[in-house]
């Protein structure tokens, strides 16, 4: 007697766009409840499981083959002038690597007034997944995504019988400067897709059951920590040097990856705070806040 059960291997193809995922997992960091990053292994296990029970499998037959991040990255001398931006870049390269995630990257563009601007990189996205997805006959091919843009890609892929997944977070928070930030994924794309998945949802709604698969998802605290320590004491006690991002009401933030610097009036050095301007490059020196977090002390503007 012979089973019916399918036990052909499907073949998953997982796509970042990797700034739309850093805007993810700082919220979840920053101003969730959970306090903690996404982990790229955590969230590779709930795919397949979640594809395993969409197609009616054994989780065992669905295997992620392929998986990419793409991304804007800042030069190495702007990059030099961040604090540690480039250290933070390398450590997360490392943590993809370590999760077979090849990685892409365009330079980040220096626009008028300073701001960074990231050009072409949805383009690349959507013309390496679909070559691939073609050469390499994904069964499902998971999204990272929320524009609107990735449409036409999706609607390419439908025609060559490639389920598509979407993990899609919508929410809003208010950010330390009490703007409001709000963040949707495209209707348009979710109608497109077989598979979409709001993971604010699971996640708000599965979390407080302790599920491993829910709490997974997130960076174990220790890990964290370590993270932490490791960035804490590359550069505490020596003189840093970075951009200012913020001015309000006497105080204001550094930048500095993965947090930024608080930094009071009274820590500044040789320098009226009414004549500091946003984007001034500043000397300093990092210490520990009454609460125990890092703050910018010795402030002074840069030569």
């Amino acid at each position: 007697m012979t089973s019916s059960k399918d036990l052909s291997l499907k073949k998953i193809g997982v796509f970042y766009d990797g700034n739309y995922f850093l805007h993810v997992s700082n919220f979840y960091n920053y101003f969730h409840e959970r306090k903690s990053r996404i982990s790229i292994s955590g969230l590779h296990h709930f795919i397949r499981h979640h594809i395993a029970q969409s197609e009616g499998m054994d989780v065992r037959f669905c295997q992620i083959v392929d998986a990419h991040y793409f991304r804007g990255r800042l030069t190495a001398s702007e990059a030099s002038r961040n604090g540690n931006a480039l250290y933070y870049d390398r450590l997360f390269d490392d943590i993809l690597g370590s999760e077979g995630v090849t990685t892409h990257y365009l330079p980040v563009k220096t626009v008028q007034g300073g701001r960074h601007q990231e050009k072409g990189i949805d383009v690349w996205l959507a013309l390496e997944a679909f070559e691939l997805a073609f050469y390499k006959k994904f069964d499902v091919l998971v999204l990272i995504a929320s524009d609107g843009d990735y449409v036409p890609l999706i609607r390419k892929l439908n025609t060559l019988g490639i389920r598509v997944m979407i993990l899609s977070w919508d929410f809003v928070y208010t950010n330390d400067y009490g703007r409001e930030v709000t963040t949707r994924t495209s209707q348009d794309l979710l109608e497109e897709v077989t598979y979409p998945v709001a993971m604010h949802e699971i996640i708000d709604n599965r979390l407080r059951r302790n599920e491993p698969l829910i709490n997974n998802l997130f960076v174990p605290q220790n890990r964290r920590r370590m993270f932490e320590e490791s960035i804490r004491r590359s550069a505490e006690g020596e003189e840093q040097t970075s951009t200012i991002m913020a001015l309000k009401n006497g105080f204001g933030f550094i930048k500095w990856p993965p947090n930024n610097l608080f930094f009071h009036h009274e820590n500044l050095e040789d320098v009226d705070f009414n004549d500091l301007s946003v984007d001034d490059g500043v000397h300093f020196v990092i210490s520990k806040g009454d609460r125990g977090e890092d703050v910018a002390v010795n402030v002074r503007l840069a030569d």
